[in-house]
């Protein structure tokens, strides 16, 4: 056993007190103070030079705080996938096959028992918190070339959802103004997306942390007048003046389409879902990671329980899954067909639409600028690993990775595809790109995790030695991975059975526009194969040691100690929050 073992292994038994953040680490981070408070922000000229100042292997600041990384898990995905997105989904399966299959993909994201994704990919960020931490992880435990698929894949991914919601932010200021060409907006809002990236992570954990208050506070407010509208409390010019109860799930009924509408429902869910995992790729640039992920993985059972259960709940009790305006001219980012809005507007309250509106155009640019942070350090990540071309892992001296961040900005740009007469079919591709993505992504952290124990276990090392444990240890991963793959084997069965073809098998484009995802996943393990000539990890050949972070133990165990000393209601409490 080397001294990092001894050391690891001492300090699980108390005896360690190393600071919880590594020397190396700690070499960049106090260089970085030395820089001036303009370097620092990325606005000079200055902070554009490239960060050289460490022998660390992850140059990024480690500046986020808690209230960053707890309002990232509680409000970074809610954007065009739940506001715009749940309409069509609404459309195609009926409120109840909306609360089903959301509230699954809830359960693949973090399982009522607090078990299953998200708990994994905290056990894995606490003792290895590198940037691009599920692609690295699935590199690491996996197959190289898988996590170069997996890398690759999740780049792809954030680089198709930018242009995406910058064409639902354009749509959305339309809503008030349609005279103004929508490409006037997909400018002012890439611009206002670049803006806040020149102030490199605190400029997105800063906008994140009110866009997410905003867009919480918004979802609370719609539950709040959604209670009193089924109720029978709306103004007597609107819909909903009379008692309105829980009609539309008798007629038109809560299924529509069937086992089938359910099976369709689940790629919009999954897509409304994407963007949760981000948590764990900040963890890298937290300033306590050990201390402030396990908090915000919490946080993340309240919004999928709250806001998403409960407000799609209001949705499906106050809008018909057979109102025409759910179609709009394209379901995933034509605003008017938002079930948010639509119930805003048939309540007869004035103004309450433009109120929903303006939340969505400040979620939709809050998930594109996730997806500048989420591709950004992902393919840095690439580049470190020699998976992608080596200038991408330049990184400024404000923490910037800024090739990687400029690639991904550039793809942006997508979005005026969509302004010509064929450019709905081209951006219903790019869709298909990316519809699938997240559970891919999701279950190879569920594999990973599982993986890790393995290994960890194969290598001698015990449970005692994890900082940050997933409650359900593998059990919960598995789990989460059968989810993952019921889910995709339930897609592959409406793509090959899409409910436009009644019955009959569909389209070759049917099946792609549905299914595109699997083979671009399989071309990207090919050329990683083809690429690093890597396969298949045994157990004997994961390194579990390398990179890993060491932990103050004697301090986490005072602080367990103080909960265990806890009374019953107070455990409960913090168990929960």
């Amino acid at each position: 056993m080397d001294t990092r073992d001894e050391k690891t292994v001492g300090s699980a038994q108390g005896s360690n007190t190393t600071p919880e953040y590594g020397s190396a680490s700690n070499v960049y981070t106090h260089e970085h103070e030395k820089l001036g408070f303009w370097t620092r922000m990325g606005v000079t000229p200055e902070s554009f030079k490239q960060r050289t100042a460490s022998d660390d292997d992850n140059l990024l600041n480690h500046t986020l705080k808690p209230r960053h990384l707890h309002m990232i898990a509680i409000g970074g995905s809610i954007g065009a996938g739940f506001f715009v997105g749940s309409g069509s989904a609404l459309d195609r399966g009926g409120p109840a096959t909306l609360l089903i299959d959301f509230a699954i993909m809830g359960v693949m994201i973090f399982n009522v028992g607090k078990y299953t994704v998200l708990y994994a990919l905290g056990e894995l960020a606490v003792m290895y918190p590198v940037s691009g931490g599920f692609y690295t992880y699935s590199t690491r435990f996996i197959d190289p070339s898988w996590g170069f698929a997996m890398g690759w894949n999740y780049v792809f991914q954030w680089a198709i959802v930018l242009p995406l919601e910058l064409v639902v932010a354009g749509l959305t200021v339309g809503y008030w103004n349609p005279d103004i060409n929508v490409a006037v907006w997909i400018t002012l809002f890439l611009v206002a997306i670049v803006i806040i990236n020149v102030f490199g992570v605190l400029g997105f954990a800063e906008e994140e942390f009110w866009a997410s208050i905003l867009k919480l506070a918004a979802v609370v407010i719609f539950m709040i007048v959604g209670l009193i509208l089924v109720s029978g409390g709306g103004p007597s010019n609107g819909v909903y003046s009379e008692y309105w109860g829980a009609r539309l799930w008798y007629d038109p009924g809560g299924f529509k389409n069937g086992f089938k509408g359910v099976c369709s429902v689940f790629v919009t869910a999954a897509f409304a879902f994407s963007g949760t995992e981000l948590v764990g790729l900040a963890a890298a640039e937290s300033e306590n990671p050990a201390k402030a992920l396990p908090g915000a993985i919490k946080q993340v059972f309240w919004r999928i329980t709250l806001f998403y259960i409960v407000g799609l709940l209001f949705v499906g009790l106050l809008v018909s899954s057979t109102d025409e305006r759910l179609l709009g001219a394209n379901p995933l980012i034509d605003v008017t067909a938002s079930p948010f809005v639509i119930a805003a507007k048939d309540a007869g309250l004035k103004g309450y639409d433009s109120f929903m509106n303006f939340i969505i155009l400040i979620s939709v640019i809050s998930i594109g600028n996730s997806g500048v942070y989420g591709g950004s350090r992902t393919l840095t990540a690439l580049a470190e690993q020699g998976y992608a071309p080596h200038f991408f892992t330049y990184i400024d001296k404000s923490g910037r990775p800024l090739w990687s961040t400029i690639a991904i900005l550039i793809f942006g740009c997508l979005g005026y595809i969509n302004l010509s007469a064929s450019g709905p079919v081209v951006f219903d591709w790019l869709l298909a790109l990316s519809g699938l993505a997240a559970l891919f992504t999701w279950g190879s952290i569920c594999f990973a995790h599982i993986r890790f124990r393995s290994a960890w276990k194969y290598h001698g090392h015990t449970l005692d030695e994890i900082p940050f444990k997933a409650i359900g240890g593998v059990y919960g991963s598995w789990c989460g991975l059968i989810l993952i793959l019921l889910v995709l084997i339930a897609q592959f069965y409406t793509a090959l059975y899409p409910l436009s073809a009644e019955g009959e098998l569909g389209t070759a484009e049917d099946f792609f526009k549905s299914y595109l995802a699997l083979p671009v996943v399989l071309f990207f393990w090919a050329c990683g194969y083809l690429w690093k000539r890597t396969g298949w990890l045994r157990t004997s050949q994961i390194d579990v040691d390398t990179g890993r972070r060491e932990v103050d133990w004697e301090r986490i165990n005072a602080t367990r100690a103080e909960i265990a000393a806890y009374p019953a209601w107070r455990r409960v409490f913090h168990f929960l929050f």
